[in-house]
């Protein structure tokens, strides 16, 4: 109880201060405070257009980031099992961490329709974040468990739940929790510069345009509250498969 109250302070002293900073720049065009912002998400939440746009955000990252965990999953015990598939793959893994995602999406817009670029860029985030912390975490795996394992004959499928499936599991958990986080704020950015019909980011893009900086601020605290329940849902689900695994 004590840790929800320190939170809420903490949280009461920081609109403090942006209400204060608000009320000394004086110009709602330039700063709005916590009560213009709030006004102005409730004002949105009220119409069907603002879940719309919400709801298809989320399904386009969450494709892009399922797709993205799968595949990463798939390349890392490739990758860790074939070291000629490390060799010709990995180069690609390098170039997708290195490129700026600015530079992505302006390049996949020459190649796909715009509704589908959010999901294809959360997908190029997420998916070596998910290959790298798989793979290192096989390398890493107890030799002497693996020779144990084939002393006693084990089949594949004992070994991957009894072996690889617990060796693997925090690193996996850590790199799908991270992911998250690429895949939401990457697939917002696609949203702002590909402009999909139906978006958190072209909704962002219009208040901007439209100098409504109270709704550019509520759609950015949409973006923020969404991001942390996302996190806290995927922290439970893991939390939850731990206890019962």
């Amino acid at each position: 109880m004590k840790n929800y109250v320190r939170r809420g302070l903490v949280a009461l002293v920081w609109l403090g201060l942006w209400q204060g900073l608000a009320m000394l720049v004086g110009l709602p065009l330039l700063l709005p405070g916590p009560w213009d912002t709030a006004a102005a998400l409730i004002r949105l939440a009220g119409t069907a257009a603002f879940w719309q746009s919400v709801g298809l955000t989320l399904l386009r990252v969450a494709a892009g980031y399922m797709a993205a965990v799968i595949l990463g999953t798939c390349l890392a015990a490739g990758c860790w099992k074939y070291g000629w598939l490390e060799a010709f793959l990995s180069p690609l893994r390098t170039v997708i961490r290195a490129t700026p995602v600015t530079s992505f999406i302006i390049l996949v817009l020459l190649w796909i329709r715009r509704g589908r670029v959010p999901a294809f860029i959360s997908f190029l985030m997420v998916l070596p974040i998910v290959w790298t912390g798989v793979q290192e975490a096989l390398k890493n795996v107890d030799r002497d468990l693996e020779e144990m394992t084939r002393a006693y004959r084990f089949t594949a499928v004992q070994r991957l739940w009894h072996l690889y499936a617990p060796s693997v599991r925090p690193a996996f958990t850590a790199a799908c929790v991270t992911g998250l986080g690429f895949a939401w704020k990457s697939g917002i950015a696609a949203e702002v510069i590909a402009l999909p019909l139906q978006s958190v980011g072209k909704n962002l893009y219009d208040a901007k345009v439209y100098l409504e900086t109270a709704d550019l601020f509520a759609w950015t605290l949409t973006v923020i509250l969404l991001s942390m329940a996302l996190e806290a849902v995927l922290k439970a689900l893991i939390r939850r498969k731990g206890e019962t695994a």
